[in-house]
């Protein structure tokens, strides 16, 4: 397949931006990148795929992602987190049934899919939400992705006592065998789509002990690790009282760190902290949206920019955010720092589409593979319709992406050179269907957990 008449941000080592440019592609690897009349003759006898005046970006990265949560999207807004957690999000997790599970994945997925997400971290999968189920619609939809099985031993939330629902508990034995088995079972499946990570919760639910020997198991088996950390000021202070450490200094001595690692929110560090992370190469998902929404703080991204910190882009999850757009997340990204710092010159919008793209393949070990649209790398790619009210004129590509879009502009979306996506309607999934499903499940899952959600306002 040839994509040609393009605009083309490939994200490659001098960042070029090819105006009339073309991609090809053959088999699930792109072959060439650059000027449309050369490709065109060069690929003579290649199906055409006509993008005229369409802009071409590499497939993007969301390195925090909750799947089980998009069936419970707006389940507690405006809630203090501990209350978000603990009288909403577990009560109604803890009641999930594996088709539940398998339902919120493909719910979670087509959204993700129709705003150009191409690959996707998923942070933390109990054992309750079905693995192989959700890994089955990883499969069928054709996305890309790291699954990240639950680690715990521990049933609270740092010092809340009797705060995590029953149905969320799980010890050692459930929980990191678990993840082993679900390795064996599906690494490097669909294609090499499918890769099986570890997702310890945060420091409160697992123990030292637990923590190393996963640790130690990620390094024999090269498994990435992707934990929750310092999302809220509380875990700061827990970390200190009880082991005398910073959040990051607390996770080096149990050998959490390392360029196999991504943790998430990053919000309550210093300096020293930062600099910790650069040192041990380990990389940072920033979740600006969960973040503002949780009123959990700011991470701290020019600082660790500057340190040499990788840091990527998540969207969280359902209740936290309360969508799965990665377009949407990077104009947080862009905008946000320059109202903490009151430097309109920071975290710049270059700079977030990187986060977005080729520092999110790096985060997840990929960056061989994908994340910028290279000759021999993966055949990953978004094309996007600026054709509309809200991104016209369109004088700076990236500008208009970042500040002005949303994944509502996603025209076609190809994975592993398979179009997943065609004039922004799903091939591989029935839309109607995923959102009936969904529908059904949601109202079961809230009668069963006894939750019922209505506005404020009188409802007349």
């Amino acid at each position: 397949m040839l994509f040609t008449n393009a605009t083309v941000i490939t994200m490659n080592p001098t960042r070029d931006i090819i105006t009339n440019g073309a991609v090809a592609i053959q088999g699930n690897r792109i072959v060439a990148v650059g000027k449309a009349d050369v490709l065109q003759r060069q690929y003579d006898g290649d199906e055409i795929v006509d993008v005229q005046g369409k802009l071409i970006i590499p497939g993007l990265i969301d390195t925090h992602v909750h799947l089980a949560q998009a069936l419970i999207r707006g389940c507690a807004d405006d809630m203090a987190l501990i209350q978000w957690l603990c009288d909403r999000v577990w009560v109604l997790q803890g009641n999930f049934t594996e088709d539940d599970g398998y339902v919120s994945a493909r719910l979670c997925i087509a959204e993700m899919l129709k705003s150009g997400t191409t690959t996707f971290l998923e942070s933390m999968l109990a054992h309750r939400y079905g693995f192989n189920g959700i890994a089955q619609a990883v499969e069928e939809s054709g996305i890309r992705a790291c699954l990240a099985g639950i680690v715990m031993d521990i049933g609270t939330y740092a010092t809340q006592t009797n705060s995590m629902h029953p149905g969320m508990i799980e010890d050692r034995e459930t929980s990191l065998l678990g993840v082993l088995d679900m390795h064996s079972k599906w690494e490097g499946a669909a294609g090499e789509r499918i890769h099986v990570w570890f997702g310890p919760r945060t420091p409160g639910g697992v123990t030292s002990e637990l923590y190393r020997e996963m640790s130690d198991l990620a390094r024999q088996r090269n498994m990435g690790i992707t934990m929750h950390l310092a999302e809220v000021e509380a875990d700061k202070i827990y970390l200190n009282e009880r082991y005398g450490l910073s959040p990051v200094y607390y996770a080096e001595s149990v050998g959490l760190l390392g360029p196999r690692t991504v943790l998430v929110h990053m919000v309550w560090l210093n300096q020293d902290d930062i600099a910790k992370l650069a040192g041990t190469e380990t990389h940072v998902s920033h979740n600006p949206s969960s973040n503002s929404k949780l009123a959990s703080g700011v991470c701290k991204v020019p600082q660790m920019l500057a340190s040499g910190v990788n840091v990527a882009l998540g969207c969280d999850g359902g209740p936290s955010n309360n969508d799965y757009d990665l377009i949407r997340e990077m104009k947080l990204a862009a905008i946000i720092h320059k109202a903490v710092t009151n430097d309109p010159l920071i975290v710049p919008a270059e700079t977030v589409l990187e986060m977005a793209t080729i520092n999110g393949a790096r985060a997840l070990g990929l960056e061989r593979e994908i994340g910028s649209l290279e000759a021999g790398k993966k055949a990953d790619l978004v094309v996007l319709d600026f054709e509309r009210l809200h991104t016209t004129p369109s004088l700076n590509p990236i500008s208009t992406l970042v500040y002005a879009a949303t994944g509502g502009e996603v025209d076609m979306v190809v994975v592993d050179g398979q179009i997943v996506v065609e004039q922004g309607q799903l091939l591989t999934m029935d839309e109607e269907e995923v959102m009936e499903q969904a529908r059904y499940h949601a109202g079961a899952l809230y009668r069963r957990a006894g939750i019922e959600i209505k506005p404020k306002w009188p409802v007349i």
